[in-house]
Protein backbone atom coordinates (compact mmCIF):
# COMPACT_ATOMS: atom_id res chain seq x y z
CA UNK A 1 0.00 0.00 0.00
CA UNK A 2 2.11 3.23 -1.05
CA UNK A 3 -0.64 5.62 -0.68
CA UNK A 4 -0.88 6.66 -4.41
CA UNK A 5 1.45 7.32 -7.45
CA UNK A 6 3.99 9.60 -8.12
CA UNK A 7 3.34 12.80 -5.97
CA UNK A 8 -0.38 12.12 -4.61
CA UNK A 9 -1.17 13.01 -1.19
CA UNK A 10 1.35 15.79 -0.83
CA UNK A 11 -0.84 17.95 0.92
CA UNK A 12 -2.91 15.13 2.52
CA UNK A 13 -1.30 11.70 4.21
CA UNK A 14 2.20 12.51 3.24
CA UNK A 15 2.42 16.13 4.39
CA UNK A 16 4.82 14.89 6.77
CA UNK A 17 7.15 13.42 4.50
CA UNK A 18 7.02 17.20 2.43
CA UNK A 19 7.45 18.98 5.93
CA UNK A 20 10.69 16.74 6.77
CA UNK A 21 12.76 16.67 3.58
CA UNK A 22 10.99 19.18 0.93
CA UNK A 23 10.26 21.81 3.12
CA UNK A 24 10.14 24.19 -0.37
CA UNK A 25 7.53 22.22 -2.35
CA UNK A 26 4.57 24.32 -2.01
CA UNK A 27 3.94 28.03 -1.52
CA UNK A 28 5.31 31.09 -4.20
CA UNK A 29 9.44 31.04 -4.98
CA UNK A 30 10.26 34.63 -6.56
CA UNK A 31 8.50 36.17 -10.15
CA UNK A 32 10.22 38.32 -12.97
CA UNK A 33 7.98 40.74 -14.51
CA UNK A 34 7.59 39.62 -18.40
CA UNK A 35 7.06 43.68 -19.06
CA UNK A 36 10.36 44.72 -17.11
CA UNK A 37 11.86 48.07 -19.52
CA UNK A 38 15.47 47.95 -20.30
CA UNK A 39 16.64 51.24 -20.92
CA UNK A 40 19.24 51.92 -24.22
CA UNK A 41 22.30 53.91 -22.85
CA UNK A 42 25.24 55.21 -24.64
CA UNK A 43 28.47 56.92 -23.16
CA UNK A 44 29.74 60.18 -24.03
CA UNK A 45 32.83 58.57 -25.61
CA UNK A 46 31.07 56.06 -27.76
CA UNK A 47 29.15 58.96 -29.04
CA UNK A 48 32.14 61.15 -29.24
CA UNK A 49 33.92 58.46 -31.75
CA UNK A 50 30.34 58.03 -33.54
CA UNK A 51 30.12 61.92 -34.77
CA UNK A 52 31.99 61.69 -37.97
CA UNK A 53 29.42 58.72 -38.86
CA UNK A 54 26.28 60.50 -37.74
CA UNK A 55 27.58 63.34 -39.76
CA UNK A 56 28.07 61.52 -43.04
CA UNK A 57 24.61 59.76 -42.17
CA UNK A 58 22.89 63.28 -41.40
CA UNK A 59 21.43 61.87 -38.13
CA UNK A 60 23.71 65.01 -36.70
CA UNK A 61 24.22 68.53 -37.74
CA UNK A 62 26.92 70.77 -37.59
CA UNK A 63 26.56 74.56 -36.33
CA UNK A 64 28.76 76.81 -35.19
CA UNK A 65 28.65 76.16 -31.59
CA UNK A 66 28.85 72.74 -31.92
CA UNK A 67 27.67 69.28 -33.62
CA UNK A 68 24.06 68.85 -32.82
CA UNK A 69 22.79 65.46 -31.76
CA UNK A 70 19.27 63.87 -31.31
CA UNK A 71 19.84 61.11 -28.94
CA UNK A 72 15.94 60.25 -29.14
CA UNK A 73 15.89 59.73 -32.61
CA UNK A 74 19.19 57.35 -32.22
CA UNK A 75 16.41 55.27 -29.77
CA UNK A 76 18.71 56.28 -27.11
CA UNK A 77 16.97 57.28 -23.92
CA UNK A 78 20.43 57.79 -21.10
CA UNK A 79 23.52 59.41 -21.92
CA UNK A 80 26.60 58.58 -19.65
CA UNK A 81 29.58 59.34 -18.29
CA UNK A 82 32.61 57.03 -19.41
CA UNK A 83 35.07 58.19 -22.19
CA UNK A 84 36.19 61.22 -23.48
CA UNK A 85 34.26 64.32 -25.13
CA UNK A 86 36.50 66.28 -27.91
CA UNK A 87 34.06 67.95 -29.95
CA UNK A 88 31.59 70.56 -28.95
CA UNK A 89 28.59 68.89 -28.75
CA UNK A 90 24.87 69.88 -28.30
CA UNK A 91 22.85 66.48 -27.33
CA UNK A 92 18.94 66.11 -26.95
CA UNK A 93 18.83 63.18 -24.52
CA UNK A 94 15.33 62.24 -22.28
CA UNK A 95 17.70 61.76 -19.34
CA UNK A 96 21.72 62.16 -18.21
CA UNK A 97 24.18 61.39 -15.66
CA UNK A 98 26.10 63.99 -13.73
CA UNK A 99 28.99 62.84 -14.69
CA UNK A 100 28.36 62.91 -18.82
CA UNK A 101 26.92 66.74 -18.46
CA UNK A 102 30.26 68.23 -16.70
CA UNK A 103 32.11 66.07 -19.64
CA UNK A 104 29.82 67.80 -22.55
CA UNK A 105 30.09 71.06 -20.47
CA UNK A 106 33.84 71.15 -20.46
CA UNK A 107 34.15 70.27 -23.87
CA UNK A 108 31.97 72.98 -24.66
CA UNK A 109 28.81 71.64 -25.61
CA UNK A 110 25.77 71.36 -23.86
CA UNK A 111 22.91 68.89 -22.79
CA UNK A 112 19.07 69.98 -23.60
CA UNK A 113 15.79 67.96 -23.13
CA UNK A 114 13.41 67.28 -25.58
CA UNK A 115 10.62 69.44 -26.11
CA UNK A 116 7.34 67.63 -25.42
CA UNK A 117 4.48 68.73 -27.56
CA UNK A 118 1.75 67.20 -26.38
CA UNK A 119 2.72 69.14 -22.78
CA UNK A 120 2.26 72.91 -24.73
CA UNK A 121 -0.85 72.12 -26.66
Amino acid sequence: MRGGHGNAGRHKHKWTHVVKYEPDYFGKHGFRSVWEHEVETMNVGELDEKVKTLLANKQARKLKKGISIDLTKLGVEKLLGSGRVTHPLIVKAVSWSSVAAQKIENAGGRILAPVNKEKEE
